[in-house]
């Protein structure tokens, strides 16, 4: 994995997050890694949803545009991995998901404090609900995507806008006729916790 492909990206991430102007995410920030990072070797690691990632269109904001064409261009040298077996949700489900963690436990910067990575989801997928114990914050770049948390149904969501959720609350999320792009963020005592399928 080009390192610093990775450190570039997680400079633009941290410089496009204190520019969201959301009371929750502050929490979250407090806690990002400090320089100099703690580095870690990551292989680098590909899956068949990475063939949506150009499909992801440029939101109009400069800071995340600019996020999402590093993250364009620097894909196939990030580590994506998959938390699922085709047990859990099918070979079709695994086809149309991954995510790359940027910082945390298994990041190429190492935090015991956050988790911080990008998911990418297919066309018409949905992620089941599931919970977990860590709080969570996620940043969706598509407006053709739906959420669920807790008894409410599925609602779209602002792309730009981020979504929080309580630790173990049940949410989940679906994919729209474009594919999926989400920044999240963890924090927690478990950050590479198994998370619970609803």
């Amino acid at each position: 994995m080009n390192e610093n492909h990775a450190m570039a990206l997680i400079d633009i991430l941290f410089d496009y997050l204190i520019s969201i102007d959301d009371h929750c995410l502050s929490v979250f920030l407090k806690k990002w890694p400090s320089k100099p990072f703690k580095n870690r070797k990551v292989s680098r690691r590909h899956l068949p949803v990475l063939s949506y990632l150009p499909e992801i269109d440029v939101y109009p904001n400069e800071k995340s545009a600019n996020a999402i064409k590093t993250l364009k261009s620097c894909a196939d040298d990030l580590s994506w991995g998959q938390t699922y077996t085709a047990k859990d949700f099918g070979e079709a489900f695994l086809e149309n998901y991954g995510w790359t963690e940027l910082i945390g436990s298994r990041g190429p910067v190492a935090s015991e404090d956050i988790a911080c990575g990008f998911l990418l989801l297919g066309p018409n997928t949905e992620y089941p609900k599931h919970s977990h114990e860590a709080e969570e914050v996620y940043v969706p770049y598509n407006s053709q995507a739906f959420w669920i948390q807790g008894e409410e149904d599925w609602l779209p969501r602002p792309r730009g806008v981020p979504i929080y959720h309580k630790p173990w609350i049940s949410h989940g999320m679906r994919s729209g006729s474009i594919p999926l792009l989400a920044l999240y963020i963890w924090h927690g005592e478990n950050l590479a916790q198994k998370l619970h399928i609803e």
